[in-house]
């Protein structure tokens, strides 16, 4: 199936060429080029830059409800587009087109919320200690934004970004993934339709490095914000630094799960095995060590191969098709790495484990028992479709083994207990938890993590407050 080629927009002015030519856009399912890609690097990277300057200028000028009533008309045009996108974003990406629609009409929802939420950023009055002071603390725009978001979820990675910016009146240079590059096209060119100014928002991709460094070396660019590894986390941010600007980076995770004795099997299997396999597991989120109390252990090992087993794998564009492929080729390898080495350190496939095929990047929905803590898969996020299962003696091993990773962005319980949700709630180390549930993306509320999974937050309030800075007004009352 053919589909329009998505172009870099720079000045709201689709470019056919990049400075460095172009690349091909590959299907993951099948091998087979999509088309050709405009691949941009420096050149692109420095318009845009010093084009957002001015496109900051005319955006911030405008009202918040003037903002507001231009989001509100983008999220739904995006609600109207959602079968074509959708579509789009399974030929790219892999995932099953039931995933890609569900996250692409979730994204217009971050339109709408902080649309609403740009209108409520107040500043504050502070009562003086003199009778003719005045001090009013206000709440204004960083500036200019370089956004950087991966290939896993390309809607609303972008939108966790662009939404809080745009509703705060930065202005945003978008640098999505290579590997998934329509999404974030569609998402630009229906914002620039409802009202965005041009200058105010371009999406470029092509060299990585050449596009990150330039970015953040900018002196027009404010903020830099990234959604990605815990490696181009630390280079961005270490460059970022230099510059002195502010940032925001959601990274890696390795997010445990505690499966207490108490807990409902009959809920913990299905929905252990929706959330691990969801998107092929390429989640940041994905729940993925399970750390089971040892009388749960055997049963919990059985219901969840049993279930991960009967999951259909194929193209994301067949409606039966519960699985996709992996996005890349280098994911594939390295999910086949990490199975080989727990392997050879004795743990066991109960089911799956396998590469299916020589056509696309597909592998079997795994599930690994007796687990340790010596197994590279343990310690370094596998991001596919690995479910790795490793039993404890009890609560404080699993939160000792859950606390052991300099990781900390989600973590999961299943308990019925409210002593030893507790005793999990106080132990815990990571941004997020859930408890008897996998579903930590809203709008709503904010979404991050600690240690190498990153810094700041996005979603709530917490994302809007990462796109504004207070400006003091100390007035002295004639």
């Amino acid at each position: 199936m053919t589909q329009t080629m998505p172009r870099p927009i720079i000045d709201g002015q689709e470019r056919d060429e990049g400075s460095l030519g172009t690349r091909p856009l590959v299907n993951p399912a099948n091998g087979e080029v999509i088309g050709d890609l405009a691949w941009c690097g420096e050149a692109e990277a420095l318009e845009a830059a010093r084009l957002s300057v001015e496109g900051f200028a005319m955006w911030s000028a405008m009202s918040a409800l003037d903002r507001s009533k231009i989001m509100r008309r983008a999220a739904d045009q995006m609600r109207a587009e959602a079968d074509e996108a959708a579509a789009e974003m399974t030929r790219e990406n892999g995932k099953p087109l039931a995933q890609a629609r569900g996250e692409w009409l979730a994204s217009a929802d971050l339109l709408d919320w902080f649309a609403e939420e740009g209108r409520r950023a107040y500043g504050r009055l502070i009562p003086t200690r003199a009778p003719d002071m005045r001090w009013a603390v206000h709440r204004r725009p960083v500036g200019p934004v370089a956004a950087f978001t991966p290939w896993n979820f390309p809607a609303w990675t972008p939108l966790q970004k662009i939404a809080p910016a745009l509703a705060a009146g930065c202005s945003v240079v978008l640098k999505p993934a290579e590997e998934t590059p329509s999404t974030a096209y569609r998402i630009v060119r229906t914002l620039h339709a409802a009202g965005v100014p041009g200058k105010a928002l371009s999406v470029i991709w092509g060299d990585p490095a050449a596009i990150s460094s330039t970015l953040c070396a900018a002196p027009e660019i404010h903020k830099v914000t990234l959604t990605g590894s815990t490696r181009v986390g630390r280079l961005l941010a270490s460059a970022a630094g230099q510059h002195l600007k502010k940032v925001t980076m959601e990274l890696g995770g390795h997010n445990p799960v505690i499966v207490a004795r108490d807990a409902d099997l009959d809920t913990v299997v299905p929905l252990s095995t929706e959330f691990k396999f969801r998107n092929a597991g390429q989640v940041c989120v994905s729940p993925t060590r399970f750390l089971v109390e040892r009388p749960l252990y055997a049963d919990f090992v059985a219901g969840v191969s049993e279930a991960a087993k009967a999951l259909r794998v194929g193209d994301g564009l067949d409606t039966a098709t519960q699985m996709g492929p992996l996005t890349t080729a280098g994911q594939l390898s390295k999910i086949e790495a990490l199975t080989a080495d727990a392997l050879q350190g004795g743990a066991e496939v109960a089911t799956g484990g396998s590469r299916i095929g020589n056509s696309g990047n597909f592998f079997e929905p795994t599930v690994l028992s007796g687990m340790t803590p010596r197994m590279e898969a343990m310690n370094e996020e596998p991001f596919g479709p690995l479910m790795l299962v490793m039993p404890v003696d009890d609560i404080d091993a699993a939160i000792a083994e859950a606390n052991r990773l300099p990781y900390g962005l989600a973590a999961y319980a299943f308990t019925n207990d409210m002593r030893t949700e507790r005793r999990i709630v106080a132990g815990i180390n990571s941004g997020m938890l859930g408890i008897n549930h996998f579903a930590m993306s809203s709008p709503e509320t904010p979404f991050g993590g600690v240690g190498d999974s990153g810094m700041g937050s996005e979603g709530g309030i917490e994302g809007m407050d990462a796109y504004l800075r207070p400006f003091l007004v100390s007035a002295k009352i004639a």
